[in-house]
């Protein structure tokens, strides 16, 4: 009987342990990953910092996983699009942890894209209605992505 035990157990040791972990994009690690309010520091004054961002997932475009929203310390959200559109994430990844390696930089998004970007998050027509300022705000183009 112990013989069958050990048996077991060395093969059981072979098999590869199952990571939860999907990702998107190109390969990339967790390895040196920073927080988004780590981000917003380091990034001020810059035109682009490259960098790998860890955070929380508050919004996906609903229509095909073309962006999501990461939530920051004060509150607001930061929009992060994939390069290239070369990939998507799911649309049911909001609550989650992400990882992702990309850029940041700062810009001003039109009245019509943040129009676009409600429909796609799936907001009613009077709330789409009510956005009629640009936004300059920071964002993030991701080449890839890891979803925990």
């Amino acid at each position: 009987m112990i013989r069958y035990f050990i048996i077991l157990l060395a093969f059981l040791s072979c098999i590869p342990a199952v990571s939860l972990a999907q990702s998107f994009g190109e390969s990339i690690t967790e390895e040196g990953a920073i927080t988004v309010e780590e981000m917003i520091k380091a990034s001020e004054g810059k035109k682009k910092f490259t960098c790998k961002v860890t955070g929380t997932v508050v919004s996906v475009c609903q229509k095909k996983g073309c962006w999501m929203e990461l939530m920051r310390p004060d509150g607001k959200t930061i929009r992060v699009t994939f390069k290239d559109y070369e990939f998507f994430v799911p649309k049911d990844i909001s609550g989650k942890t992400v990882v992702m390696e990309g850029f940041a930089w700062f810009r001003e998004t039109s009245v019509e894209m943040l129009r676009h970007y409600a429909q796609d998050a799936g907001k009613s027509e009077e709330e789409i209605k009510k956005i009629t300022k640009p936004n300059k705000d920071l964002a993030f183009e991701a080449k890839g992505v890891i979803v925990k």
